[in-house]
């Protein structure tokens, strides 16, 4: 029932803004005029079409929210009208009451802000679909960034995550793609990361680790800026960091007013994500403008600043392992390489013809290469090799969905910096040189240094284990005894069950005769 007036609330809301308009009007066929008639009649829908649909998301809830945020990455893909007005879902989603955050923060923290800050802005800097943002003071004089949770947020994405569920299903069984999509596996992990948004020490706790992998004082330092925890002001609802300050990576003229290097700031780019990626295996998967920023003081201009770590992915030693060779092999050109990774992977059924497999791939990828990123629509590649999946049966991972959703944030944000950036130049040393760490001399000596670390306990024992081996008596006879009697058991089975299938055989052969008679 509940997802049912759900659906009803999702109609009215698509009709009050005019979205079934903006979906007809979008079909290029000639009965399309007059169903827009209809669909106009006694409706003024004078507003532009990129404000009712960003109208519609917001007054839709979160999820919808995020969806908008995703979309308007691809410029690629939908008018610059509505992805100008989706961008303002990034970081300009109407805020709550200030005086409700402050009682938020209030049963947070334990305190009213007045006595928890030296000073505390009513007015929040950014407001954003989980939570909204409000600078404040420390006593001790530094600047922070206080992020309050949205109150009562667990009804409204718990209702709409049942929708998605059902939904999930209805694809499983009336879409012959479904089991193989599996819908519901990657709609139950996309509610883990929502409500793993929702509880804010857990978001603390992976902007630590992301600072951790990019510590200051480490050799990755001028890559990435991570803010620092405010650990004493921080609980489930609030979330308290090192204020930053700097320009949205979407702001191009702003940043080459500051002097920033946009071919260099795009390169970077990419190196961050496949660290992330394949160093680390814990990437920032929430990459869409509102959520990066450049730095553009002096000392580390044109460094990346990170902010939102509510939605981090994370992957396996097999995940990294296989993404890493397949993305070597595609940069290679070695599709004979990505069909057998495949195949050996378990992604595709084992009777699958490899060099069938290597070919549809080859059709897929081989026109995109020697291009610059203006000329390649990842999207569009996608959209290919997915075709190619659906022939071949490919199963879709759920735990790559995120990846594959950052890999589309990072692609969109590079068009905006460096259209002419050659994604695969650009990824192939830095992928061809951690290949050679895991798997060269490097990586055996790394390996031997890590394992070396157990054998201080190891190797003492090893002299008393001998000896206790060695004084163990001789077992060997009584073993062989006890074999011996175990195939004579198994013998003498067999002659049983061959008995029993003879007399049943007899007997199927006398009633058979007896009914011919």
């Amino acid at each position: 029932m509940l997802t049912f007036l759900r659906l009803i609330r999702i109609a009215f809301v698509m009709y009050r803004y005019g979205l079934d308009e903006l979906a007809v009007s979008s079909i290029r066929q000639p009965w399309t005029t007059r169903v827009l008639a209809v669909l106009r009649f006694g409706r003024r829908l004078d507003t532009p079409r990129g404000a009712r649909l960003r109208l519609a998301l917001e007054t839709l809830g979160p999820i919808f929210v995020k969806f908008g945020q995703v979309l308007s990455t691809r410029r690629d893909l939908i008018p610059a009208d509505i992805a100008d007005e989706l961008a303002r879902l990034q970081d300009r989603v109407p805020p709550f009451d200030s005086e409700l955050a402050v009682e938020c923060v209030r049963r947070g923290l334990g305190r009213h802000p007045d006595e928890l800050f030296a000073h505390f802005e009513r007015q929040p800097v950014a407001s954003a679909s989980i939570a909204q943002v409000h600078f404040a003071v420390l006593h001790d004089g530094r600047e922070v960034a206080v992020k309050v949770l949205r109150p009562n947020m667990l009804p409204v994405i718990d209702k709409d995550l049942r929708l998605l569920k059902a939904f999930a299903r209805l694809i499983e069984r009336v879409s012959p793609d479904g089991r193989r999509l599996k819908p519901r596996e990657v709609v139950a992990e996309f509610d883990k990361y929502l409500h793993d948004e929702l509880d804010l020490l857990r978001e603390a706790a992976n902007c630590s680790q992301l600072r951790r992998n990019f510590s200051p004082d480490g050799p990755r330092a001028d890559l990435l800026i991570v803010p620092e925890v405010m650990w004493d002001y921080c609980s489930s609802s609030i979330f308290t960091m090192e204020r930053m300050r700097g320009i949205p990576v979407n702001h191009v003229a702003r940043l080459r007013e500051a002097g920033i290097d946009l071919k260099k700031l795009a390169r970077d780019g990419v190196e961050i994500f496949f660290t992330q990626m394949f160093a680390d295996g814990f990437f920032h998967a929430d990459m869409h403008p509102g959520n990066i920023y450049v730095s553009d003081r002096p000392e580390s201009l044109g460094r990346y600043i990170a902010l939102d770590f509510g939605i981090v992915g994370s992957l396996s030693e097999f995940d990294k392992n296989y993404l890493a060779q397949n993305f070597l092999a595609f940069f290679r050109r070695d599709y004979r390489q990505v069909a057998r990774l495949h195949i050996e992977s378990g992604w595709v059924p084992p009777h699958t013809r490899e060099e069938e497999l290597e070919g549809a791939i080859r059709a897929c990828c081989e026109p995109y290469f020697d291009r610059p990123l203006a000329e390649i629509s990842l999207g569009q590649v996608l959209m290919r090799l997915f075709q190619t999946s659906r022939r071949f049966h490919v199963e879709i991972q759920p735990q790559l969905v995120l990846l594959q959703k950052t890999l589309l944030n990072i692609e969109g944000l590079g068009r905006e910096l460096d259209p002419s950036l050659d994604l695969w130049k650009t990824a192939k040393p830095y992928l061809e040189r951690w290949m050679n760490e895991r798997i060269g001399f490097a990586a055996l000596r790394n390996g031997i240094r890590f394992e070396s670390q157990q054998w201080a306990q190891m190797l003492p024992q090893i002299p008393r284990l001998i000896h206790h081996r060695l004084s163990e008596p001789d077992r060997s006879e009584a073993i062989l005894g006890e074999l011996r009697r175990l195939r004579g058991a198994q013998e003498q089975g067999n002659r049983l069950l061959a008995a029993v299938a003879g007399v049943l055989a007899a007997a199927i052969a006398v009633a058979l005769w007896a009914l011919t008679r």
